[in-house]
């Protein structure tokens, strides 16, 4: 079995997805619900082809197959890596493809205790997006015509908000609520026009400790990040990380690090 894929934490669950000979299904990643596989080697994850044996595309997840790879680079080779074009880009373009010519909604989002970034996307997958992240809070500041006008305002705002947000900054504050005043602050040098608040019901009292796991009790989910406990302590696992691992059905027994909360 290998790790060939993730779903972030939207209005569903986040899951694992999972390859075992060649079908591939999801493991979803429920509150406590008990993950128990051990890591082997990390290579490839392949691609995962999204039709049945007789070649209909009907997006039923159990027609999926994996299309395996042995390249040692992870999770994925320079073959298997998909690049998205407008992922850098600032609005100098002339609308390449089909996409750039639809509305965008651009937005704020906010992720505890005070890190925020600048982001765009379609309007009618807003609140998806911002979920998939792992947003605490957000604004969406407005819908303009084409993704070209969309990435040159979110360029300019860039330059002050910034329009990254590393996932280890992420977990940082995953215990922390959103500093109220900073975003106060922030969101009044901005017309918008509607605001978000998620909670992801961790309820997390100490950071906890990054690691590369499959085992323990799911604790929940916050964007593509799963909180486990394990041994008495709580870690961080980004889902991407376990991309490409090959995986066995028990639990592991390596030792682990214990959460910072250990050490208060």
């Amino acid at each position: 079995m290998q790790v060939v894929g993730y779903r972030a934490r939207t209005n569903e669950p986040a899951a694992l997805r999972i390859a075992d000979g060649g079908t591939v299904r999801d493991e979803w990643l429920e509150p406590g619900d008990e993950l128990a596989y051990s890591l082997g080697d990390r290579h490839c994850a392949g691609t995962v082809d999204y039709s049945d044996a007789h070649g209909d595309t009907d997006g039923d997840e159990s027609d999926d197959v994996h299309l395996p790879c042995d390249a040692e680079k992870a999770p994925y080779c320079d073959v298997h890596t998909s690049r998205w074009p407008c992922a850098r880009c600032t609005g100098n373009c002339d609308m390449p493809i089909d996409n750039c010519h639809e509305e965008h909604a651009i937005y704020l989002a906010a992720f505890a205790p005070d890190v925020f970034k600048v982001g765009v996307t379609k309007p009618w997958r807003l609140e998806r997006r911002l979920r998939e992240q792992g947003a605490d809070r957000a604004a969406h500041l407005r819908t303009v015509a084409n993704g070209r006008v969309a990435r040159e305002i979110e360029a300019e705002i860039a330059t002050d908000v910034g329009d990254r947000v590393r996932v280890p900054t992420k977990m940082q504050g995953f215990h922390e609520p959103v500093d109220d005043g900073a975003w106060a602050d922030l969101l009044a040098e901005y017309d918008y026009e509607t605001t978000f608040e998620f909670d992801y019901g961790l309820g997390l009292a100490d950071r906890p400790m990054p690691e590369t796991i499959a085992t323990g009790t799911v604790v929940g989910a916050k964007g593509r990040v799963v909180i486990l406990e394990n041994g008495g302590t709580t870690y961080a696992v980004d889902l991407r990380d376990l991309v490409g691992y090959e995986v066995e059905d028990e639990g592991s027994d390596r030792e682990l690090q214990s959460s910072l909360g250990a050490f208060s």
